[in-house]
């Protein structure tokens, strides 16, 4: 009975102790490929995004998708930068997508970790053309 009541009053204090770190996000490091993964899957939501920007990793060579493909974050203790690099779709508007992205990966990101997000920069590196099949007559 009495080994009861300590352990209760030591899970006690480590539930408050937990309660007050995460309330001040004191000694909780996030690390930037779990804020890239956020963002990245925030950003790739958003319709006319046709993929993210960046290299072919070792991770997607054996099929595995990488969702912090072209993301690229700063963070520090409370707050962080993030740069998104997308390929967009032909025809779509820009400032548009960009405008939904910066929304996204903003609340997503501020919504999961308690980080305040200070900016959220947009860089499309390329446009996704779509080739129309033409028929020919004989």
């Amino acid at each position: 009975m009495e080994n009861e009541n300590n352990a209760n009053e030591e899970n006690k204090e480590l539930q408050v102790v937990e309660e007050v770190g995460l309330q001040n996000n004191e000694g909780i490091k996030i690390a930037n490929e779990v804020i890239a993964v956020i963002a990245g899957k925030a950003a790739t939501e958003v319709s006319g995004v046709y993929s993210m920007a960046g290299g072919l990793g070792i991770s997607e060579v054996f099929g595995k998708k990488n969702m912090s493909k072209g993301i690229k974050v700063e963070a520090g203790q409370k707050e962080t930068r993030i740069d998104v690099h997308i390929i967009v779709d032909y025809g779509v508007r820009i400032p548009d997508i960009a405008f939904e992205i910066q929304n996204r990966v903003k609340k997503a990101v501020e919504t999961m970790t308690g980080l305040k997000v200070v900016e959220v920069n947009v860089h499309v590196q390329g446009v996704n053309v779509i080739e129309e099949k033409t028929e020919y007559i004989d």
